[in-house]
């Protein structure tokens, strides 16, 4: 292997949208090939909101490569999130017109800056299904079980999603 490759990680990311959802989602997905490259994604499904009264929500997940640190990625998730109308300071239960949340950077387990693998991961279906459908083999490095092991185990009857048409390819720059 080749000295440069040790310092790429594979990083899986979940989108989220509930305003304007397919665009911010699209615009999302554009900004993420921008600043990652080429993108795996997994279906995109609505689910209904989660923790308060709003509108459906648009969810997948990418995964990426990078060499930046965790640190970086978070930055970046975060000048995507306001570049699309994301307000900071907002409750945490409430509508977005783009959410960006890093859930695994390979197999780093932290709890700080941020919380790796992100905790939703078990226990969000929209997290979860999109998860295990692109990364099924991949173990979570806490539960020790891959993502298809812990989908498949999952109470699907807590929350209700479904998979929708959404076409996206990268924009060409």
């Amino acid at each position: 292997m080749s000295s440069h490759l040790k310092d790429v990680h594979d990083i899986f990311i979940s989108i989220g949208s509930n305003v304007d959802k397919e665009s911010n989602t699209k615009a999302g997905l554009d900004s993420l090939f921008e600043t990652f490259g080429e993108l795996v994604m997994s279906a995109v499904y609505e689910s209904e909101s989660v923790g308060f009264k709003g509108s459906n929500f648009y969810n997948l997940v990418v995964k990426a490569e990078t060499s930046l640190s965790i640190n970086e990625v978070c930055s970046a998730l975060k000048s995507i999130e306001k570049d699309h109308g994301r307000k900071r300071g907002e409750q945490k239960f409430s509508p977005r017109t783009l959410d960006l949340d890093l859930l695994l950077y390979d197999q780093v387990i932290l709890e700080q800056p941020i919380e790796l693998p992100r905790p939703e991961v078990l226990y969000n279906a929209f997290v979860l299904k999109p998860l295990a459908e692109i990364s099924a083999e991949v173990l979570h490095p806490i539960a020790n079980k891959t993502y298809a092991e812990l989908w498949h185990d999952y109470d699907k009857s807590l929350q209700r999603l479904w998979a929708i048409n959404f076409e996206w390819s990268p924009t060409k720059l």
